[in-house]
């Protein structure tokens, strides 16, 4: 196992699967101790598993990280088990209603913003009492969604959280500077996942605002496909680690020149 994080504590959420759950590990291979928050617990008993049989340790925690009593909750549990607090991944999110803005609900678009945007406020606003003590890094997942394309028809909910993490995560950059607290926002590009689960799209009401996109060549210029999640993994391993100790307030794309074009 590498020790550059080691005796470091990272609270993961979203780390049931996905960029969440390869980045949980990737962590925890590098010494650091996760706790694991989930919206489903059994989706993070095996990667907690996977933790202690590298050696380190993992923390199950169930939440809806939209609710910000159970955020709270998931904080002082962290601490009381390890007594310190070095690093937050505030992952969490979902695609949700993909559907023109004349027929997206007003209960839908609010089911994305809470889960995207307000999470993220959240899971920020109750780390910052512990990170003081000694310092911390804080990495956002956002998205080239709402920050460099905006030809994904019918994701105005998502596009929209999506931006409005990148404005919170400067925001917040500069805010907590005096406390050494670095926040930086990682926007990927299409990565395999399985956020399909949690996408639902009115594919025929889409017909009538989509404006044909064409690749001939496809639009994935540097691998000729999607992301893994273990490569966005490596990013939040960077911005979680000392070599990147003068790094704040800043946005990186992992999209393989997706967006460029």
């Amino acid at each position: 196992m590498n020790k550059q994080l080691e005796n470091q504590v990272a609270l993961v959420t979203g780390a049931g699967s996905g960029i969440g759950r390869a980045a949980a590990l990737k962590l925890a291979q590098n010494g650091a101790k996760i706790a694991l928050v989930d919206l489903h617990k059994d989706h993070v008993e095996e990667v907690k598993t996977q933790i202690e049989e590298m050696g380190s340790e993992g923390l199950v925690l169930e939440a809806n990280v939209a609710h910000p009593e159970e955020v709270e909750a998931c904080y002082q549990k962290t601490v009381k088990q390890w007594d310190r607090l070095d690093i937050v991944f505030a992952n969490a999110g979902i695609n949700g209603e993909v559907t023109p803005i004349e027929d997206l609900e007003p209960k839908d678009w609010e089911l994305t913003i809470s889960n995207n945007l307000t999470s993220t406020f959240l899971t920020v606003k109750y780390a910052i009492p512990y990170l003081k003590t000694n310092g911390g890094s804080i990495i956002i997942t956002s998205s080239i969604n709402g920050n460099r394309i905006f030809k994904n028809f019918g994701m105005s909910a998502y596009s929209t959280s999506k931006i409005g993490q990148m404005g919170f995560g400067k925001m917040a950059a500069l805010e907590l500077a005096q406390y050494h607290i670095r926040v930086n926002i990682i926007c990927p590009g299409a990565i395999e996942t399985n956020i399909s689960e949690n996408t639902w799209k009115e594919k025929e009401k889409l017909k009538k605002v989509e404006i044909p996109v064409v690749y001939p060549e496809g639009n994935q210029p540097l691998e000729h496909r999607a992301g893994k999640a273990e490569q966005v993994a490596d990013l939040v391993l960077f911005l979680a680690s000392s070599q990147s100790s003068h790094i704040t307030g800043s946005e990186i794309f992992i999209d393989g020149a997706e967006s460029l074009l």
